[in-house]
């Protein structure tokens, strides 16, 4: 990220010609907005700022920023990208996928940069449904899920991003869903801050092939008594009133107890900075299914090197070391052979 003083700019000026091609209603809309929202307000200039994206719905996200961008191919947003941030460091590379393309064909991609702590922020769309090739069930489909590629349910267990990510090491790990503009905005805003890795699961609805998917969880009649806001240094209450908590039971087990029973005290104060993911991982595993009370916020938030600059002091080293690099001598140095030759 650079560090360079930029002109203010206005959502307007991050909003690209291009015509918005998503389905009426679509979640995507509501996740583009508080992105568009938000940047102005970051202090970075849009010709210093990158879009990669892979395929999938969400993936035509770069025709609609007024930034550099590129529209790629199937699950290999994170590897070009990597490119990117490798080569440039001065800029902000934004990685926007979804739940097949970066769980399924891209998923060891994923899992490399994130391990890597490659400087990215990246949002995965997550609708679990495959919306562009018109509604086969995706890496997180729920076990039964009947689509046209599963017409008696699906008999796969589905992935949890957050255990992907946090089984990855990724520093940044955070959740956020499309109905709630502030609230993206804020995840949004802490992910980019973040140097190195991040990433965001965004619950997002497909109205034409998983509509309602999450609304038991983030409809506005559910979400006082369904959604768990996570809030670094805060005890982790939720409900009408907080009248709910997390707690950590003598077995290590978290479980959801009412703080009434339970007492204040017992409730687990949240702490997005400590080093050991596995209490990240237990609230990520917290919500065994689409009808329970379910974690939202930053999960973790650590610090570790930068894979761009940890390359760039490297090379730099090596060029303070042995001076400049001549590829020629390499091309012909030990280890060549003549193959065939008079």
């Amino acid at each position: 990220m650079s560090d360079t003083i930029v002109p203010l700019t206005t959502k307007k000026d991050w909003v690209s010609d291009q015509e918005v091609r998503w389905c009426p209603g679509c979640g995507d809309y509501g996740v583009m907005h508080a992105v568009q929202t938000l940047m102005p307000e970051l202090g970075v200039a849009p010709e210093n700022t990158v879009f990669i994206s892979g395929i999938g719905c969400s993936s035509r996200f770069p025709y609609y920023m007024n930034t550099y961008g590129m529209h790629s191919i199937h699950g290999r947003a994170p590897a070009i990208a990597t490119g990117v941030a490798v080569a440039r460091p001065d800029l902000d590379v934004w990685v926007i996928t979804g739940d097949g393309d970066s769980l399924s064909i891209g998923g060891n991609h994923l899992i490399h940069a994130l391990r890597r702590n490659v400087n990215l922020t990246i949002l995965l769309f997550n609708n679990r449904i495959y919306g562009l090739t018109k509604g086969q069930y995706s890496p997180t489909s729920e076990t039964g899920k009947v689509t046209k590629s599963t017409p008696f349910g699906s008999i796969d267990h589905p992935f949890n991003p957050l255990s992907v990510a946090l089984g990855a090491e990724a520093s940044f790990v955070a959740r956020t869903h499309d109905l709630d503009r502030k609230h993206m905005i804020e995840v949004f805003r802490a992910a980019h801050a973040h140097r190195g890795a991040s990433f965001v699961e965004i619950f997002q609805n497909c109205n034409v092939f998983n509509d309602g998917a999450f609304d038991d969880v983030t409809s506005k009649h559910a979400r006082d008594e369904m959604m768990i806001d996570l809030k670094h240094g805060q005890p982790i209450r939720f409900g009408v009133d907080g009248h709910k908590g997390v707690a950590m039971g003598s077995d290590g087990q978290l479980r959801i107890v009412e703080v009434a029973d339970a007492g204040e005290s017992a409730l687990l104060v949240h702490d997005a900075h400590r080093e050991d993911p596995g209490l990240a991982f237990a609230l990520a595993r917290l919500s065994h299914d689409d009808h329970s009370a379910t974690p939202f916020g930053v999960f973790r938030d650590v610090q570790r090197g930068d894979y761009g600059q940890m390359v760039g002091a490297q090379l730099a080293s090596a060029s303070e070391k042995k001076g400049p690099g001549d590829l020629g001598s390499l091309l012909r140095s030990n280890g060549t052979w003549m193959v065939g030759g008079g």
